[in-house]
Protein backbone atom coordinates (compact mmCIF):
# COMPACT_ATOMS: atom_id res chain seq x y z
CA UNK A 1 0.00 0.00 0.00
CA UNK A 2 2.77 2.50 0.81
CA UNK A 3 4.35 1.66 -2.56
CA UNK A 4 1.16 2.71 -4.34
CA UNK A 5 1.06 5.98 -2.43
CA UNK A 6 4.65 6.63 -3.39
CA UNK A 7 3.89 5.93 -7.05
CA UNK A 8 0.94 8.26 -6.90
CA UNK A 9 3.15 11.06 -5.61
CA UNK A 10 5.66 10.50 -8.40
CA UNK A 11 2.91 10.61 -11.02
CA UNK A 12 1.49 13.81 -9.50
CA UNK A 13 4.89 15.54 -9.51
CA UNK A 14 5.58 14.44 -13.07
CA UNK A 15 2.17 15.70 -14.22
CA UNK A 16 2.72 19.05 -12.48
CA UNK A 17 6.15 19.47 -14.06
CA UNK A 18 4.75 18.61 -17.49
CA UNK A 19 2.02 21.23 -17.03
CA UNK A 20 4.58 23.82 -15.94
CA UNK A 21 6.68 23.13 -19.04
CA UNK A 22 3.65 23.49 -21.35
CA UNK A 23 2.67 26.80 -19.79
CA UNK A 24 6.22 28.15 -19.91
CA UNK A 25 6.56 27.22 -23.60
CA UNK A 26 3.37 29.12 -24.43
CA UNK A 27 4.27 32.27 -22.47
CA UNK A 28 7.80 32.15 -23.92
CA UNK A 29 6.41 32.16 -27.47
CA UNK A 30 3.97 34.97 -26.64
CA UNK A 31 6.70 37.16 -25.14
CA UNK A 32 9.05 36.64 -28.08
CA UNK A 33 6.26 37.68 -30.46
CA UNK A 34 5.30 40.73 -28.38
CA UNK A 35 8.95 41.77 -28.08
CA UNK A 36 9.30 41.92 -31.87
CA UNK A 37 5.98 43.76 -32.22
CA UNK A 38 6.75 46.27 -29.44
CA UNK A 39 10.30 46.94 -30.64
CA UNK A 40 9.06 47.68 -34.16
CA UNK A 41 6.27 49.90 -32.79
CA UNK A 42 8.73 51.73 -30.51
CA UNK A 43 11.03 52.47 -33.45
CA UNK A 44 8.13 53.67 -35.61
CA UNK A 45 6.44 55.68 -32.84
CA UNK A 46 9.60 57.09 -31.20
CA UNK A 47 8.21 55.98 -27.84
CA UNK A 48 10.32 55.40 -24.74
CA UNK A 49 7.51 53.63 -22.91
CA UNK A 50 7.03 51.21 -25.83
CA UNK A 51 10.77 50.51 -25.92
CA UNK A 52 10.66 49.90 -22.17
CA UNK A 53 7.87 47.42 -22.72
CA UNK A 54 9.72 45.66 -25.52
CA UNK A 55 12.85 45.28 -23.38
CA UNK A 56 10.67 43.94 -20.58
CA UNK A 57 9.16 41.36 -22.94
CA UNK A 58 12.63 40.28 -24.07
CA UNK A 59 13.74 39.93 -20.47
CA UNK A 60 10.60 37.94 -19.69
CA UNK A 61 11.22 35.64 -22.66
CA UNK A 62 14.70 34.92 -21.31
CA UNK A 63 13.20 34.42 -17.85
CA UNK A 64 10.64 31.91 -19.11
CA UNK A 65 13.31 30.06 -21.11
CA UNK A 66 15.45 29.74 -17.99
CA UNK A 67 12.43 28.70 -15.92
CA UNK A 68 11.66 26.00 -18.48
CA UNK A 69 15.17 24.59 -18.17
CA UNK A 70 15.02 24.21 -14.38
CA UNK A 71 11.55 22.69 -14.05
CA UNK A 72 12.16 19.55 -11.98
CA UNK A 73 15.56 20.76 -10.77
CA UNK A 74 16.53 21.10 -7.12
CA UNK A 75 15.25 24.02 -5.05
CA UNK A 76 18.80 25.32 -4.75
CA UNK A 77 19.14 25.39 -8.55
CA UNK A 78 15.77 27.15 -8.85
CA UNK A 79 16.83 29.73 -6.28
CA UNK A 80 20.01 30.45 -8.25
CA UNK A 81 17.98 30.85 -11.43
CA UNK A 82 15.55 33.17 -9.63
CA UNK A 83 18.58 35.25 -8.66
CA UNK A 84 19.50 35.46 -12.34
CA UNK A 85 15.92 36.51 -13.16
CA UNK A 86 16.17 39.34 -10.67
CA UNK A 87 19.37 40.49 -12.35
CA UNK A 88 17.64 40.37 -15.75
CA UNK A 89 14.84 42.60 -14.45
CA UNK A 90 17.49 44.92 -13.04
CA UNK A 91 19.19 44.95 -16.45
CA UNK A 92 15.91 45.96 -18.07
CA UNK A 93 15.60 48.80 -15.57
CA UNK A 94 19.08 50.04 -16.46
CA UNK A 95 18.24 49.89 -20.18
CA UNK A 96 15.08 51.93 -19.56
CA UNK A 97 17.10 54.51 -17.61
CA UNK A 98 19.56 54.83 -20.49
CA UNK A 99 16.69 55.23 -22.97
CA UNK A 100 15.07 57.94 -20.83
CA UNK A 101 18.37 59.80 -20.64
CA UNK A 102 18.81 59.61 -24.41
CA UNK A 103 15.26 60.81 -25.06
CA UNK A 104 15.73 63.76 -22.72
CA UNK A 105 18.60 64.93 -24.89
CA UNK A 106 16.74 64.11 -28.13
CA UNK A 107 13.12 65.20 -27.44
CA UNK A 108 10.35 64.11 -29.78
CA UNK A 109 6.57 63.72 -29.70
CA UNK A 110 5.70 60.02 -30.09
CA UNK A 111 2.97 58.80 -32.44
CA UNK A 112 0.12 58.04 -30.08
CA UNK A 113 -1.66 55.86 -32.68
CA UNK A 114 1.24 53.40 -32.79
CA UNK A 115 1.56 53.49 -29.02
CA UNK A 116 -2.12 52.77 -28.52
CA UNK A 117 -2.36 49.88 -30.97
CA UNK A 118 0.86 48.23 -29.79
CA UNK A 119 -0.04 48.82 -26.14
CA UNK A 120 -3.48 47.23 -26.54
CA UNK A 121 -2.08 44.16 -28.31
CA UNK A 122 0.64 43.82 -25.70
CA UNK A 123 -1.81 44.13 -22.81
CA UNK A 124 -4.05 41.42 -24.29
CA UNK A 125 -1.09 39.08 -24.77
CA UNK A 126 0.16 39.75 -21.24
CA UNK A 127 -3.30 39.06 -19.86
CA UNK A 128 -3.20 35.60 -21.42
CA UNK A 129 0.26 34.98 -19.92
CA UNK A 130 -0.84 36.04 -16.43
CA UNK A 131 -3.93 33.84 -16.66
CA UNK A 132 -1.79 30.85 -17.64
CA UNK A 133 0.74 31.43 -14.85
CA UNK A 134 -1.73 32.36 -12.12
CA UNK A 135 -2.21 28.78 -10.82
CA UNK A 136 1.54 28.70 -10.06
CA UNK A 137 1.81 32.09 -8.32
CA UNK A 138 2.26 30.47 -4.88
CA UNK A 139 4.39 27.58 -6.11
CA UNK A 140 8.16 27.19 -5.92
CA UNK A 141 10.49 30.15 -6.35
CA UNK A 142 10.96 29.34 -10.04
CA UNK A 143 7.29 29.61 -11.05
CA UNK A 144 6.52 32.35 -8.53
CA UNK A 145 9.21 34.58 -10.07
CA UNK A 146 7.83 33.84 -13.56
CA UNK A 147 4.39 34.94 -12.35
CA UNK A 148 5.97 38.09 -10.90
CA UNK A 149 7.36 38.98 -14.32
CA UNK A 150 3.96 38.43 -15.94
CA UNK A 151 2.19 40.60 -13.38
CA UNK A 152 4.66 43.40 -14.12
CA UNK A 153 3.70 43.11 -17.78
CA UNK A 154 0.06 43.91 -16.96
CA UNK A 155 1.07 47.12 -15.18
CA UNK A 156 3.41 47.95 -18.05
CA UNK A 157 0.64 47.38 -20.63
CA UNK A 158 -1.80 49.64 -18.81
CA UNK A 159 0.91 52.27 -18.37
CA UNK A 160 1.70 52.34 -22.09
CA UNK A 161 -1.97 52.85 -22.94
CA UNK A 162 -2.16 55.71 -20.44
CA UNK A 163 0.95 57.22 -22.01
CA UNK A 164 -0.60 57.02 -25.47
CA UNK A 165 -3.78 58.71 -24.20
CA UNK A 166 -1.79 61.47 -22.48
CA UNK A 167 0.40 62.07 -25.55
CA UNK A 168 -2.77 62.47 -27.61
CA UNK A 169 -4.41 64.75 -25.03
CA UNK A 170 -1.43 67.05 -24.46
CA UNK A 171 0.30 66.78 -27.84
CA UNK A 172 3.65 66.47 -26.06
CA UNK A 173 6.30 63.86 -25.37
CA UNK A 174 6.61 64.28 -21.60
CA UNK A 175 3.80 61.80 -20.71
CA UNK A 176 5.74 59.10 -22.57
CA UNK A 177 8.86 59.87 -20.54
CA UNK A 178 6.84 60.06 -17.32
CA UNK A 179 5.38 56.59 -17.88
CA UNK A 180 8.82 55.25 -18.82
CA UNK A 181 10.15 56.63 -15.52
CA UNK A 182 7.28 54.97 -13.62
CA UNK A 183 8.09 51.66 -15.34
CA UNK A 184 11.71 52.12 -14.31
CA UNK A 185 10.66 52.37 -10.66
CA UNK A 186 8.43 49.30 -11.04
CA UNK A 187 11.25 47.26 -12.58
CA UNK A 188 13.61 48.24 -9.77
CA UNK A 189 11.11 47.28 -7.07
CA UNK A 190 10.33 43.98 -8.79
CA UNK A 191 14.03 43.18 -9.19
CA UNK A 192 14.57 43.76 -5.47
CA UNK A 193 11.63 41.51 -4.55
CA UNK A 194 12.84 38.65 -6.77
CA UNK A 195 16.44 39.04 -5.61
CA UNK A 196 15.43 39.05 -1.93
CA UNK A 197 13.24 35.97 -2.40
CA UNK A 198 15.96 34.12 -4.31
CA UNK A 199 18.64 35.03 -1.78
CA UNK A 200 16.42 33.93 1.11
CA UNK A 201 15.71 30.60 -0.61
CA UNK A 202 19.41 30.07 -1.33
CA UNK A 203 20.24 30.62 2.34
CA UNK A 204 17.54 28.18 3.42
CA UNK A 205 18.75 25.52 0.98
CA UNK A 206 22.37 26.17 1.98
CA UNK A 207 21.49 25.69 5.63
CA UNK A 208 19.57 22.49 4.87
CA UNK A 209 22.45 20.96 2.88
CA UNK A 210 25.01 21.79 5.55
CA UNK A 211 22.87 20.42 8.39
Amino acid sequence: MPDCCGCGKIVDVAALQAKQRRVLRVVLAINLATFVMMAAAAWWSHSSSLLSGSLDNLGDALTYAISLVVVGASMQAKARVALLKGLLILGAAIAVAVQIGWRLTHPAVPLFEGMGIAGALNLAANGVCLWLLNPFRNGDVNMASAWECSRNDIFEGVAVLLAALAVWAFGAGWPDLLIAAALLVMFLRSALRVLRSAWREMRVQGSSSSA
